[in-house]
């Protein structure tokens, strides 16, 4: 009897097993959304951002609409980091050509009181990623995704985007008080994956957008202890696909943060150089870094870039991809330009 598999497993779940695949799997962080007509007609059809995410057949369908343009190999949820403070309470809402705002932060007991209604919140999430995984050929795979505790936290304190001064300074002068707000978004988050996983999701990813300008000490106690805690919890819920870890600006201290946290796969921002992800390789997979800003520009340079990511990293797991999310203006020549070039690659 053949019990061999009928349909090959993703490229990205070899590269996050450590297989050196014939080419590096690719996707695009922020590959849904606003550079894409498709996506900005639905947008003027929708009512506002958070409904959009809410609403399981329209984030199917966003999710969906780069799958159908491209040859991507992974699908990414579309959803939003701040889902999760909404589910736990605090008023959140988007002001447009602003980003978002949030209200008050609300009491640590007021949170911790939101943690099993925040799971009913954000059903229509589950829901979401059910219809992508339906839809999906078998051979690509499917990203949930959550932002990481302390990047959340830097919103519901400051209330908005900004510098993150106002954020740091309060992790120095209040650090009982962030720690206490840390653990329930710890404890929210590791719920909110696994609910993920359990509906389809095939790899989990942490996105610490806000991880640079941080001490060690200080990184180690608000990026890597949580990201370590979330990773234990979705673990000890019988959950074993794996994690990607995205600790954006965190330079150096990303080998530490890879030691220390159980990431199967560790993204890396456009300043990563060659040599720190030929190390990284050796314990896990890596990902990224192609500046958005040169997919945006375009042209001979850009082939340059990719033809030298491929040929520095391809020898150990490597999963290509953007340092950032894709830029809203970049020109849809250009995302094919660049995956004409990654998808044709054969490893020598």
């Amino acid at each position: 009897m053949d019990l061999k598999p009928t349909t090959p497993e993703p490229l990205i779940l070899q590269v996050l097993g450590r297989k050196v695949t014939p080419r590096p799997p690719v996707w695009f962080m922020r590959q849904a959304g606003r550079y894409l007509p498709e996506y900005r007609a639905l947008r003027e059809k929708a009512g506002d951002f958070m409904s959009m995410c809410f609403n399981p057949e329209m984030a199917a369908e966003i999710t969906l609409q780069p799958m159908r343009r491209f040859p991507f190999d992974v699908a990414i949820l579309f959803a939003d980091i701040l889902l999760i403070p909404q589910a736990l309470g605090q008023a959140v809402w988007f002001e447009a050509g602003e980003g978002p705002r949030l209200g008050p932060l609300p009491s640590i007991e007021s949170l911790r009181a939101h943690l099993d209604s925040a799971e009913q919140h954000l059903a229509p999430i589950g829901e979401t990623v059910r219809r992508v995984r339906a839809e999906l050929e078998p051979e690509r795979g499917l990203i949930g995704f959550a932002g990481g505790p302390w990047t959340v936290a830097t919103y519901m304190i400051e209330g908005r985007s900004s510098d993150r001064v106002a954020a740091r300074t309060y992790a120095f002068k209040e650090p009982e008080a962030l720690d206490a707000l840390l653990d329930v978004l710890v404890e929210s988050t590791a719920r909110y994956l696994i609910m993920q996983a359990k509906a389809g999701a095939q790899v989990l990813k942490l996105f610490e957008s806000w991880a640079e300008n941080l001490p060690e000490d200080v990184f180690e106690r608000i990026v890597i202890g949580p990201h370590r805690r979330v990773i234990e919890l979705v673990r000890a819920a019988g959950i074993t696909v794996p994690f990607i870890g995205f600790p954006r600006g965190g330079g150096a201290l990303v080998e530490g943060y890879v030691e220390r946290t159980g990431v199967d796969g560790v993204a890396l921002d456009v300043q990563a150089p060659a040599d720190l992800g030929r190390r990284l390789q050796k314990k896990v997979a890596i990902q990224g870094v192609l500046d958005p800003l040169l997919l945006r520009a375009g042209g001979s340079a850009l082939d340059r870039r990719v033809d030298q990511l491929l040929e520095q990293w391809s020898d150990g797991p490597y999963i290509f991809n953007l340092g950032h999310g894709i830029i809203l203006d970049t020109p849809i020549a250009h995302v094919e330009q660049v995956l004409a070039r990654v998808t044709g690659y054969s490893r020598p």
